[in-house]
């Protein structure tokens, strides 16, 4: 049964988020198009305010609101600095409890098959930070696949010639698992267990 082109329009968008097919995206149009205007309209104002009061931090990667990184400038120790692919890994990490050092947000891992470069994600203004001075300890919490090694190795070479300790996670996250996805004492267990990076695997 044909639907109106704007709903149609509506399940194609909902359709594009992560982990939501087809069958998903219909059930969530056709209930906002069956809900009362008050809850649309409640979810369209709170659609603007990401784009209107969230930003990312230029150095971190993480989000700021109202100018203020909810990292950067909550008085975090910037002797250890944690290097993630994504936004959801620092609330995953967060979540686990016990790190109280600063985030490096990546935006990526590096991935040359599929022409994903170190220009490509934010691994310049990563080094930047390292030549500041101020890190003692570099914590590499890369994907637990192979990019994310290749990642996590490119990063170790260049941090090391800073002088750097350079650590990783603890294997207690699984081989092909995302961060955002492991319990809390998975985590905390990685961290703890975490050791450092040999350029052998």
């Amino acid at each position: 049964m044909a639907l109106p082109p704007a709903v149609e329009s509506l399940i194609a968008e909902l359709a594009r988020l992560p982990g939501i097919g087809r069958r998903s995206a219909e059930r969530m149009a056709l209930d906002l198009v069956t809900a009362p205007g008050g809850r649309r309209e409640d979810l369209l104002a709170a659609i603007r305010a990401i784009g209107e009061e969230i930003s990312i931090c230029p150095r971190c990667g993480y989000f700021r609101t109202e100018g203020e990184c909810l990292v950067c400038d909550r008085g975090r120790d910037e002797a250890q600095l944690l290097v993630v692919e994504r936004p959801l890994d620092v609330i995953a990490i967060e979540k686990a409890g016990g790190y109280r050092g600063h985030y490096h947000v990546l935006g990526g891992h590096l991935a040359p098959l599929k022409g994903v470069g170190p220009e490509d994600i934010r691994l310049e203004e990563l080094f930047l930070r390292l030549e500041s001075g101020t890190v003692r300890e570099l914590i590499l919490a890369t994907s637990p696949s192979v990019e994310g090694d290749a990642t996590a190795l490119y990063i170790a070479r260049k941090a090391r010639k800073e002088g750097l300790s350079v650590t990783r996670l603890g294997r207690g996250v699984p081989m092909g698992a995302s961060l955002e996805f492991s319990d809390a004492g998975t985590l905390r267990m990685a961290l703890e267990g975490r050791r450092a990076l040999d350029d052998a695997p």
